[in-house]
């Protein structure tokens, strides 16, 4: 599991877009799971997790978009 000291979605998003598969975690917005390159919500999300989920998930697809 990788902890992110800070919410930096740029950054989290290069880390599973290499690893494709795994967990992390992000101080002061919880846990996080990601599989096939893309983080997943969790079944008991509130609000603020689905807004990371997308932001972090956008930030994927712009990376996707380069190569």
């Amino acid at each position: 599991m990788r902890m992110f000291n800070r919410y930096v979605p740029t950054l989290i998003a290069k880390h599973v877009y290499r690893l494709f598969s795994g967990r992390l975690h992000i101080d002061g917005k919880g846990d996080f799971e990601f599989h096939q390159g893309m983080v997943q919500a969790q079944s008991d999300a509130d609000i603020e997790h689905y807004r990371t989920v997308k932001e972090i998930n956008s930030e994927i697809r712009k990376l996707k978009d380069m190569h």
